[in-house]
């Protein structure tokens, strides 16, 4: 067992504290990871704040990159000194989903064993599987996803969570592509990589929808070819019109991507495709909101699908090192997202930043 220093969230709506704890060798199946960043993501926040549950004291960080230092018995994946990013889905192999090798479904994904404490014992709750706002932390082998060690660890640290849950809507979950538009409602982290992937994958036009004119100016800088201020016009109209310039007869977007979490947005996303078109909701909606009152003739009549998106709908092993390969050649701009670095003790003051959408990512440099 070592000491390391590590933030953590005592109870519900209070500021995190920066403490020491406790983490265990690994054992069978486990590693041990130095993280070497690690961003400051909306669920942390949620943790805080008791949206998730209320297993506190949390352990919070999950977006992060950072080398292994050790494993325990049985780890092939991975060896001491491989660069990583860690993710919250280590595959089971075992499940109906993986035995249909659909991995990226994998209904029994799971994290360490062994628990990392505070100095006096008591259990820590890692965020997601991981507690990587850490010097170091102990996950399950299969959370660590070798990727290209050149790669700078604060942009590529982001695919651990809000990167790939943004890319993975559009391309793996809404299956944007040439030939189709894409109009995205919500341009906090998530939703500007979904406008990422979507003018990755090569899709236009790509539509931009939020009230927040930084926010919108980060979407345009990130492969948005139009802006919406649905604060000034009706976001609906305003993607149809868009996309009829562009495909005559045009109803809407072929694939909406609500990034919100909201019963108002998913409703408007609803109406914004065009027959045919995609709903993905990767927005994360709170227990106490309902999908909004629909007749179910325009549910049945429009077609097309409504879906939710779980991380994207990726799988780590096969998504990482492909999208960090871009990174590297130059072809996706992962350092847009780091707004700035921070130290370990900055977390408390990157939550308030978030509320403001002066930033897309904060990122904790270790």
């Amino acid at each position: 067992m070592q000491q390391v220093q590590a933030v953590v969230a005592r109870a519900k709506g209070e500021p995190v504290e920066l403490t020491t704890i406790n983490v265990p060798d690994p054992g069978p199946g486990e590693a041990v990871v130095k993280i070497q960043a690690c961003g400051v993501c909306h669920t942390d926040l949620h943790y805080r704040e008791g949206g998730i549950n209320d297993d506190f004291p949390f352990l919070l960080g999950h977006e992060a990159s950072g080398t292994v230092e050790s494993v325990g018995e049985g780890v092939t994946e991975v060896a001491p000194g491989d660069f990583v990013v860690l993710n919250w889905r280590a595959v089971c192999g075992e499940c109906r989903a993986c035995k249909r090798g659909e991995h990226k479904y994998c209904f029994a994904t799971h994290n360490a064993e062994q628990k990392m404490t505070l100095e006096d014992g008591t259990e820590l709750s890692p965020a997601l599987g991981i507690g990587a706002f850490a010097e170091k932390t102990l996950v399950a082998a299969g959370q660590c996803t070798k990727v290209d060690p050149e790669a700078r660890p604060a942009a590529v640290g982001l695919l651990g969570c809000g990167v790939m849950a943004g890319i993975g809507a559009a391309i793996n979950t809404g299956a944007a592509t040439r030939g189709r538009s894409v109009a995205v409602i919500g341009c906090g982290g998530v939703g500007v990589a979904a406008v990422a992937g979507a003018a990755l994958a090569g899709s236009s036009p790509v539509i931009a929808v939020d009230i927040d004119a930084k926010k919108l100016e980060a979407a345009k800088a990130n492969g948005a070819t139009h802006t919406v201020d649905s604060s000034q016009v009706d976001p609906v109209e305003e993607i149809k019109r868009i996309c009829a310039e562009t495909y005559e007869g045009a109803e809407g977007a072929d694939v909406v991507i609500e990034a919100v979490g909201r019963p108002e947005t998913w409703k408007q996303a609803f109406y914004a495709r065009d027959l045919a078109g995609v709903l993905v909701l990767v927005g994360v909606p709170t227990p106490d909101m309902t999908v909004p009152d629909l007749p179910l003739i325009d549910v049945f009549g429009r077609g097309g699908a409504l879906k939710s998106s779980w991380y994207g709908d990726c799988l780590p092993s096969r998504d990482f090192p492909m999208l960090t390969d871009l990174y590297t050649s130059g072809r996706l701009d992962l350092d847009a997202f780091v707004s700035e670095e921070i130290g370990i003790g900055d977390v408390e003051a990157a939550f308030a930043k978030m509320h403001d959408g002066s930033v897309l990512r904060s990122v904790v440099i270790l």
